[in-house]
């Protein structure tokens, strides 16, 4: 009773990897709550699968090794989840702000009717003072993400309602092995007890899935753009310089809501968090929404035509001058002495 759990994502035959940073983050809140961590895995081939969880801390797992669950269907995991739920009695849940829990959050939150908060970026426990009341909750989860298109961040507390429930987007937390030879309880719940036939009305025919051709978040170098870069056409001198330094192109929300590049590509509170090497930034100015999502970037190189750019003070280096002519120096300069 009272623990933390985290549903982890089981697809094509592996954990995504925001369960585990989710189960990294699970530990730390169960330490502080001074609970065990839980976590929930739905699917089908699932053999080994507690050697693999058991060393991200996790306590107690349980597992529904069953076709009926695969691939996912909304119906009979949020039947499951519900189901299992109502008998553990989670304090707080938490589930990737994937397609996949952007769907069967609401629907567990709805059935518990607990409360749920989307997309955040950051977890961590606290109290609340009500003002009408003069009630103080301690132990709260404070669920941190941003709001107003990034332009402020907002910190949401549920205080009644059980499970604390909130999706979490990928790569804003870290991931990291506790240990080893950690060996988590593993429980392997009767799944017949909570579906019912109406559950299974759905069947999938077929299956077909697109894999990104960007990975931003592995890439351990990325060339990212901001607004300052001027131009879409200017934009071709960074894929340039990424293709000759084996690299990946990012962008500020300023360069997207231009046209210069796509979507995916954008890093930022409300794009992706990534944490590479080396982060080469050119022509971004650096607002607080972007140096949310790469401000732990190992070595961060900035390129900037304004010396008083907010973005230099994280850099550690800085190259002042126009882009046009610096990048394909660089680019030169690569080309000759890379082998």
């Amino acid at each position: 009773m009272n623990n933390v759990c985290v549903y982890c994502e089981f697809e094509e035959g592996k954990i995504q990897d925001v369960s585990f940073e989710l189960l990294t983050k699970g530990r730390s809140l169960a330490n502080q709550l001074n609970c065990k961590l839980e976590a929930l895995v739905l699917g089908e081939g699932l053999a080994g699968i507690e050697t693999e969880i058991s060393k991200y801390g996790v306590d107690i797992l349980y597992i529904a090794d069953d076709k009926r669950l695969c691939p996912y269907t909304t119906l009979p995991h949020t039947a499951v989840a519900v189901g299992l739920f109502r008998e553990t009695k989670p304090q707080i849940v938490l589930m990737g702000a994937t397609s996949v829990g952007r769907d069967l959050g609401p629907r567990i939150s709805s059935s518990l009717t607990s409360g749920l908060t989307a997309d955040c970026t950051n977890l961590e426990i606290g109290e609340y003072e009500d003002k009408k009341t003069g009630r103080t909750y301690e132990n709260l989860l404070y669920q941190i993400r941003p709001a107003f298109g990034g332009n402020i961040v907002a910190t949401i507390v549920n205080p009644d309602n059980r499970p604390q429930m909130a999706t979490v987007r990928e790569g804003v937390m870290k991931k990291e092995i506790i240990s080893e030879t950690h060996k988590a309880e593993v429980v392997r719940p009767d799944i017949n007890q909570y579906l019912r036939e109406e559950d299974l009305v759905v069947k999938i025919i077929e299956r077909q899935v697109e894999s990104s051709k960007i990975n931003l978040k592995n890439s351990s170098i990325i060339i990212a753009g901001g607004y300052g870069v001027g131009s879409k056409e200017n934009f071709n001198l960074l894929y340039e310089l990424a293709h000759t330094l084996g690299a990946e192109v990012g962008a500020s929300r300023a360069a997207v809501d231009a046209g210069f590049t796509d979507k995916e590509r954008q890093i930022g509170q409300t794009g992706i968090t990534v944490r590479p090497k080396l982060y080469i930034a050119c022509g971004i100015s650096g607002q607080i929404q972007h140096i949310a999502g790469m401000q732990d970037s190992a070595m961060v190189i900035s390129i900037n035509n304004d010396a008083n750019a907010p973005i230099n003070k994280l850099a550690d280096y800085v190259i002042q001058g126009n882009l046009e002519n610096i990048i394909p120096r660089m680019i030169r300069y690569y080309k000759r002495n890379i082998k």
